[in-house]
């Protein structure tokens, strides 16, 4: 009873913290970046609260279950890029400084086009990856209070669509860095406790195949493990969300910092919620991958502890669930909407769109959870429209790099052309994801096209 009371009490918290952050919002740019007011500590907090959602943490924990700790050097290429992205990327954003979206980082370069391609895979990732942490929602509430999947969706996500949708950026970032606090604290505790609980490192390395403690692991190999690493190097890269905080900071300074404690947080932060899926396996190699962390969680944790750290695997999702929310309206209400209109909507026509646009995703994102059950392939899944389409065209972007419009629009289709084609039809040879040989045909095809307006060369934006 008592956890139930820290957990509903968590909740209620975040509520009021939406509810807060929602005065004096008048404009779609207070709406997307908060100001950009930032500073590097709190960009470190929102941006990791924002990464660890259900694929990272449930979803590692289910793939480590399965697979053994090989996933957990996949992930590390997530870390890899974010140490990228700060030292190489983050520097370079002030040549944006009325921008709040992908779409307006590409229009520089290209335009309506950029905006609507940039528009459409943000909104479709954001999307997927919101379906992601709707199916961890309802892991979470169904083990740790047995309420059916519906149910658990319902109360999860109507909280989240809530607090989203009427404080935007300002209620996302405020509620991370409690989310962030809570996850940082209640994830090591169940690692400690889980391994007290099969009675020490040595007892839990014992219990185990030995398969799921090699590297790569008899599922992966060193091609497969490779592929995996650069799955996460590039899926996430320059994200929307991840570029709302680069774009949001007090200045590039404080955007690089933050970025970069985000990566070297993350490196642990894997390896720890990884672990607890070797604790389920040694408690138990019949349980359900996709509950190992919870049933870690509801096994081990003494009272008290187990609501504070059940409000932390909440905490996990609901930080990402967020920040996907709030993009994904940025992406349709910048990006897709005010392109093809005739007129700039007015200020308060944008910020109502932004809203309602946050309640649909929410409801789409739903459709992604019910209709693919493993967490992390929604998460691979929804990467595959994003990287090959827009992130060589985005980095060459950010860096004053650009092609003709028709080059840009080439590689964007071939890119998706190619990775739907070696998921769907070669079926992953060497299982090497199709995201990953999309974005190299996307690259070859922005770099070596013919182009009109720059004599086949890419050339320095003016």
């Amino acid at each position: 009873m008592i956890d139930t009371l820290v957990v509903g009490l968590y909740l209620l918290v975040v509520v009021i913290i939406g509810l807060w952050a929602s005065r004096g919002q008048s404009s779609l740019k207070d709406y997307a970046v908060a100001g950009r007011s930032l500073s590097s500590l709190v960009i470190f907090a929102t941006m990791s609260a924002s990464f660890i959602g259900g694929g990272f943490s449930t979803g590692n924990a289910a793939n480590v279950f399965l697979y053994g700790i090989a996933g957990i050097v996949g992930l590390w290429g997530f870390s890899l890029k974010e140490i990228l992205v700060a030292t190489f990327i983050a520097p370079k954003m002030a040549r944006f400084p009325g921008a709040i979206s992908v779409g307006d980082v590409l229009a520089t370069c290209y335009g309506r086009p950029g905006r609507l391609i940039g528009g459409v895979a943000a909104l479709f990732l954001c999307t997927g990856i919101v379906g992601a942490q709707v199916g961890a929602i309802a892991v979470v509430f169904g083990v740790f209070f047995d309420l059916p999947r519906l149910a658990g969706i319902a109360i999860g996500c109507g909280i989240v669509i809530a607090y989203t949708t009427l404080g935007g950026m300002r209620a996302v970032v405020v509620s991370d860095v409690l989310q962030f606090i809570i996850l940082s604290i209640g994830m090591p505790l169940v690692l400690v406790f889980g391994i007290a609980y099969v009675g020490g490192i040595d007892a839990l390395l014992g219990a185990v195949p030995p398969d799921r403690i090699a590297i790569p692991g008899p599922h992966y190999g060193w091609l497969g493990l490779a592929a995996l690493v650069l799955t996460f190097l590039f899926g996430e890269t320059l994200v929307p969300p991840y570029l709302q905080r680069l774009l949001s900071g007090r200045d590039t300074k404080s955007a690089a910092r933050g970025t970069m404690l985000s990566g070297l947080y993350s490196i642990p932060f894997f390896a720890v919620t990884g672990m607890i899926g070797l604790i389920a396996l040694a408690m138990g190699p019949d349980l359900n991958a996709n509950h190992a962390m919870p049933h870690v969680v509801v096994t081990v944790m003494p009272s008290v502890l187990k609501g504070l750290v059940i409000a932390a695997v909440l905490s996990i999702v609901m930080s990402s669930a967020d920040s996907f929310l709030n993009s994904a309206s940025i992406a349709f209400t910048n990006d897709i909407v005010e392109p093809l209109r005739p007129r700039p909507l007015q200020p308060e026509s944008a910020l109502l769109l932004a809203r309602l646009t946050t309640f649909a995703v929410g409801v789409l994102s739903v459709l992604f959870a019910v209709s693919i059950e493993a967490i992390l392939d929604i998460l691979i899944y929804a990467y595959t429209y994003w990287a090959p389409v827009v992130l060589v065209p985005l980095i060459a972007t950010i860096y004053g790099i650009r092609r003709s419009v028709s080059v840009f629009v080439a590689s964007a289709f071939v890119g998706v052309i190619v990775a739907t084609a070696w998921d769907h039809l070669f079926g992953q040879p060497g299982q090497v994801a199709g995201l990953v040989v999309g974005v190299f045909a996307n690259l070859a095809v922005f770099w070596l096209a013919p182009s009109s307006e720059e004599g086949g060369r890419p050339d320095a934006a003016g």
